[in-house]
Order: structure tokens, then sequence, then C-alpha cells
């Protein structure tokens, strides 16, 4: 993962400097932001980024509407800082697409790790693509089509989905669905998957419909076999 960019967005210079010192030992290529406005003006002129450390509360322009910014025209992974761990901050975040969700303090260590977890998974080279019920999913590309239609899924959209395809038929629970699409111990409500699921289903139209819920447990994705 080396020279990899990541874009590092703190209102406070200790934290952009924590965050880069720990960032640069691991060989990737950190450039900052200290408000949001710099950091929107950055990500469209670098158009290499890898990656979006990104803190809720800054002047000019907030996390969350550079997050808004970057999610249309890019589905760029985003991590969210913040010193707020209220519940509906991670709810709304993940509504707006952010990747992962990182409470201050934190270890540098942790975020680290998150950082090459997200970007082992969005640059992972897997040679075929899965085709299931009209769904065409190019794990390679990161993309999907649908009836030969592209549909812009957001990071954590196209792990949930690629998921539930790889476990289809079985009722995956949401501890489960956490431990293996978000990789790390989630101590947040579970209707962050449900939220995530929602918007996918919304997404994928009639297809939407293969994700089936298993009340009181989580989901299950399953074709019928005539639409095999």
């Amino acid at each position: 993962m080396e020279n990899l960019k990541v874009l590092v967005v703190d209102d406070e210079a200790r934290m952009r400097k924590l965050v880069k010192d720990f960032l640069t030992i691991k060989g990737f290529s950190v450039i900052e932001a200290e408000d949001g406005e710099n950091a929107v003006d950055i990500f469209f002129k670098q158009k290499d980024i890898a990656l979006v450390i990104l803190d809720v509360m800054m002047p000019k322009m907030d996390g969350w509407e550079v997050c808004k910014a970057i999610r249309q025209y890019s589905q760029t992974p985003i991590i969210m800082l913040t010193a707020r761990g209220e519940e509906r901050d991670e709810l709304k975040g993940f509504e707006l697409g952010v990747d992962e969700y990182i409470s201050k303090p934190f270890s540098p260590k942790i975020l680290v790790a998150r950082v090459e977890a997200i970007l082992r998974r969005s640059n992972a080279a897997a040679s075929d693509v899965i085709q299931v019920g009209g769904i065409d999913i190019n794990k390679a590309a990161h993309e999907v089509t649908i009836d030969g239609t592209p549909v812009e899924l957001s990071f954590k959209e196209f792990e949930l989905l690629s998921y539930f395809v790889d476990n289809q038929g079985i009722a995956l629970s949401r501890e489960k669905i956490l431990n293996n699409v978000w990789n790390y111990d989630y101590f947040g409500d579970a209707r962050t998957i449900d939220t995530h699921v929602k918007k996918l289903r919304s997404k994928m139209g009639s297809k939407g419909e293969y994700i089936k819920t298993v009340w009181g447990m989580g989901y299950k994705f399953e074709v019928a076999e005539q639409q095999r």
C-alpha cells in the first residue's frame, strides 16, 4: 500500500500531525487540510486520493458537508473522526456514506489498522465477476450492474452486498454482519446495519427483495430458483 494518498482533514494541527506520523510510517503519502473548504478543493484537484480521514466539527465547512460533496461524485472510502460519540451522529454518518466511524480519543494504531483493512478490501483483486439473479458484482473494479445497468454503491454498501451474495441462503445475524463487513467490534446500535440495508434495497430496485429480513435475527440473501 506504499504511496497511496490519504487526505487527513482536521482543524487541529496536533491531531493532523499525530495521524500523519503513524500513516507515514506505514508508507502512506499524507495530504493535510485544516478545514472543510480546503479539503474539498484538495480532493477534487488531486484526483487520486485513496481514502479520506475526516473530522466532523470544523470551521467554514463541517465534516457532514464535506462528506456530501465528495459522495456526489466519488465513492472513495471515508473514515469519520469525532469527539461526539452519540448514536444519532453515527447513524447520520452512515446514511451519508461514511465507511468507518471512530470516536476521539482513539488509538492511532487502531486507526491505521482500519485504514489498511479498508484499502485492502477496496483494492482486493478478485479475478471473477459474481453473477446472480441479474446482479453482476465485479470485486476487482468495485462495480455492480443490475440487469446491465450500473448501480452506484458506497464502499460499505458494496461490501455488504458482496457479503450477502457470498453467503446466499444463509441467515446472518446482525452481529455476524458487523464483524465481517465492518471488520471490527462495533459497539453502536444494530440499526447501523438496518440503515445500510434500507439504502441498498432502494438502490437495487426490484432486486432489493432478494435481501430478506429474518425477524429477530438479521438478514438472508435469497434468489428464487427461476430467477437464477
